[in-house]
């Protein structure tokens, strides 16, 4: 069911002439008028994360949407935060992104298809970059780019796995001919810029400093010395707003922005989530797979740029996942297997520590799934216990915010009166190497790093540049706490391989390729 535009717009205490609606039950909110509101004393921020995953997710979308219409059900004032879904994986394997069962935003359809066209202004403004580099070298223009160091590729919302690796510029007048490729939009780091741009003047600031490759002195050239930035934020001036919707339950929820979070930090934008907190009581906000990324970079590197903190963290464990951290076989999981699951504990314990590590009270939500026995689910319990953990099982999917109201009351109970005052892993001052290496053996449960020599190159040049101060945001497996996804559980004593690193100064971190 779908809340009228109106009815949101009500909710939230918003004048009905400040929503900019895109039919019945979609809106855009002008990011200038949620910059301009006051701030909400006493609001806190929920962060969801979740376990490393089964490759067809644990439901932590579907458990964020849950939680929401939970704590809206005891009478709070809340707001939901997640990010857009991308064309790849909702025509692909994982599907859409807007929850499941009696646990949804809506309507699902239009969010997962072109809801705003936020995907198609992103690709439309990384291309553009793109062509205007292609343009620049064709005219022989100034500064003069070493066109075998150029950085940016092109990007489409889809999986094309043909145009990953192509070759640009042959027939008559259409070179230089050079290789390209293109990435998935949502891989983009106009994505990512756009989900931590602060305001308009930030966006294009941000735009203007993105890296695309090297003039033939060596000098790096940015995008604003092709003049792209202007003409790139008049193509991103709409998308940097909001997206206001509901779930099935009617508790409003901004979805806004999409960036991975493996190549980027995987969460719904900055302008949203600090609106949120002005509007509301209580945000839920997700980060991406399991918490040694998603939450990890939403910490180090969203948080620290938007001044922001949450006041708790939610793990989101399922049954099913930690058999299989114990060992039982992937095409096994709906068995009753209470030795597998009790070995698969450690997976669970270490996103826990870590999350503590950080200084946040941590909840777990168990999200049950059918085939979850009565004894399974009591073993978890007895470990979480074991921890010092509250451990509440929800049924987002089956009964909606009906299924999660003892999830929300034991948020609430857990949460810190405001923001937590985080407890970062690594200083700023760091080598990206040390930063590496702190996340690598403080999360990961590493021994240490291998630095290979393309990396060791990469580090030197960007640190040469004045840049060593920017956070990491490490690209790895979701599927293990290592490198390696068949490594399973919580391994410790493994190196993580450190391979290459690319410079997103525009967004403002360092992705560092590992495995």
């Amino acid at each position: 069911m779908t809340t009228p535009v109106s009815a949101l717009a009500e909710t939230l205490g918003l004048p009905q002439d400040v929503p900019i609606p895109y039919g019945r039950a979609i809106a855009k909110i002008p990011a200038a008028t949620l910059e301009a509101l006051p701030p909400r004393p006493g609001a806190r921020l929920i962060l969801v994360s979740a376990i490393n995953p089964t490759t067809a997710g644990e439901g932590k979308t579907t458990t964020s949407i849950g939680l929401a219409d939970g704590l809206r059900r005891r009478g709070r004032r809340v707001m939901l935060c997640l990010r857009e879904p991308s064309l790849g994986p909702v025509f692909g394997r994982k599907g859409g992104a807007t929850g499941g069962g009696k646990a949804r935003v809506q309507p699902s359809d239009e969010i997962n298809l072109h809801f705003t066209g936020d995907m198609h202004a992103v690709s439309s403004a990384h291309n553009l970059l793109a062509a205007l580099i292609d343009n620049h070298l064709h005219f022989g223009k100034s500064p003069d780019i070493d066109r075998s160091r150029i950085a940016w590729r092109r990007v489409v919302d889809l999986n094309d796995r043909a145009l990953r690796e192509i070759e640009i510029g042959r027939g008559a007048k259409n070179g230089p001919v050079r290789p390209d490729g293109f990435d998935i939009t949502v891989a983009s780091e106009v994505m990512a810029i756009l989900c931590l741009a602060r305001n308009l003047g930030d966006l294009r600031r941000r735009l203007g400093d993105i890296l695309v490759g090297h003039g033939t002195d060596g000098a790096p050239v940015a995008a604003k010395a092709l003049e792209a930035d202007g003409a790139m934020t008049a193509l991103l001036r709409r998308a940097l707003d909001p997206n206001l919707v509901a779930t099935d339950e009617g508790t409003p929820a901004f979805v806004h922005g999409g960036p991975f979070a493996n190549i980027a930090h995987g969460c719904n934008s900055l302008i949203a989530t600090t609106g949120a907190l002005k509007l509301a009581d209580y945000v839920v906000t997700e980060a991406g797979f399991g918490a040694d990324l998603g939450a990890q970079k939403f910490l180090d590197i969203k948080c620290q740029v938007g001044g922001i903190a949450p006041s708790a963290a939610v793990i989101v464990a399922t049954v099913r996942a930690l058999k299989m951290h114990g060992g039982a076989a992937r095409d096994d999981l709906v068995r009753e297997d209470v030795a597998a699951l009790e070995r698969g504990f450690g997976n669970l314990a270490r996103h826990v520590g870590n999350m503590r590590r950080y200084g946040l009270p941590v909840v777990i939500a168990i999200n049950r799934f059918t085939a979850d026995t009565n004894r399974e689910i009591g073993a978890l319990k007895q470990a979480a216990q074991a921890l010092g953990a509250v451990a509440v099982l929800a049924d987002p999917f089956g009964r909606g915010g009906e299924g999660c109201v003892d999830l929300a009351d034991a948020v609430v109970a857990a949460a810190a009166p405001g923001p937590v005052s985080l407890a970062h892993p690594y200083p700023a001052e760091a080598g990206l190497a040390e930063k590496v290496r702190a996340i690598a053996c403080n999360i990961y449960g590493a021994a240490g790093i291998e630095v290979g020599a393309e990396a060791a190159w990469r580090f030197a040049e960007i640190e040469a540049m004045g840049l060593g101060h920017l956070p990491i945001c490490i690209a790895k497996t979701q599927y293990s706490f290592s490198a390696d996804p068949s490594k399973l559980g919580a391994p410790t004593g493994h190196v993580l391989p450190v391979r290459d690193a690319v410079l997103a100064r525009g967004a403002g971190f360092v992705v560092v390729m590992t495995g």
